[in-house]
């Protein structure tokens, strides 16, 4: 008997990914995976069609997103899982982001086009109508498509990326802030990929809060290099998560599964989920 495999963080056409929620079901049951989360950035749109879709074809569904946030002026994300989707501490959050990533890109724009790389809103809503919360990478993708770079990494490398001349740092809301949102919607917040994080300070901070949870297991990381959070996962007696962060074709190097949990943390994620959120289900 195949052993229980479950991806808890991945995105879809919703946010930067390059897959459909049903596309990512059906690649997820490809890679032998049981369980899923879909944690698309500042939104929860997939979920409209994802847990149909996910229950047609025997896949276990646990609602995620993955919202951004900051923390002393750096960029912290925070996954959250087994919330109500029909939470309106939820909707509201997703929707002041959607409004907050409307004005950012925007403003990328035209910065752009003083820089004679011109891209019109048009342009970028008609190449990703299915994207819920349009960011850096679709911008990049059009950079690419009109000859302006050569690949998304020199997109970012010379244009796109914090400090070069067409970045906009954007409006943010507080680790705390978003810590409680996630709870009042009857969810679980979880520290994401700390193993990115640069700042042993910002870390300290954050071991501090009121989170439920880390990710332990991530992407491609090594054994060695998931312990030191698996460690203090199991210090702070929190969920420890994992999952491939997998983007479809955006990050081809990433593959969905890549990184996984085990039965015993999803049913913990699934019960917490039939307490305080069941009613998302169909």
């Amino acid at each position: 008997m195949q052993d229980f495999r479950a991806d808890l963080h991945c995105h879809s056409t919703f946010s930067d990914g390059s897959k459909t929620p049903k596309e990512i079901v059906l690649q997820a049951k490809r890679n032998g995976l049981s369980g899923l989360s879909i944690t698309d950035h500042d939104t929860i749109d997939a979920y409209e069609t994802a847990f149909s879709i996910a229950a047609d074809h025997s896949l276990d569904l646990i609602p995620g997103v993955e919202f951004s946030a900051e923390h002393r002026g750096h960029s912290v994300h925070i996954l959250g899982y087994s919330f109500s989707t029909k939470s309106l501490f939820i909707q509201q959050l997703c929707q002041k982001h959607f409004q907050r990533r409307i004005r950012r890109y925007k403003a990328i724009l035209e910065l752009l086009a003083r820089e004679s790389m011109p891209i019109s809103e048009q342009e970028l809503t008609e190449q990703y109508p299915s994207h819920t919360n349009i960011g850096r990478p679709h911008i990049a993708l059009v950079m690419v498509k009109k000859g302006y770079v050569k690949s998304l990494e020199e997109a970012f490398f010379r244009f796109l990326a914090e400090g070069k001349s067409c970045y906009v740092k954007g409006e943010s809301f507080s680790v705390e802030e978003t810590i409680r949102v996630i709870h009042e919607g009857g969810g679980l917040a979880i520290i994401a990929h700390p193993h990115l994080m640069k700042r042993r300070d910002i870390l300290k901070d954050l071991l501090d809060m009121n989170f439920d949870g880390i990710e332990g297991y991530y992407a491609n990381f090594g054994i060695e290099e998931n312990k030191r959070w698996i460690d203090i996962g199991k210090k702070k007696k929190w969920i420890i998560t994992g999952g491939s962060d997998s983007h479809g074709n955006i990050k081809p190097q990433i593959t969905l599964g890549c990184s996984w949990v085990g039965e015993s943390t999803f049913h913990i994620l699934k019960q917490h989920l039939m307490r305080h959120g069941k009613d998302s289900l169909p």
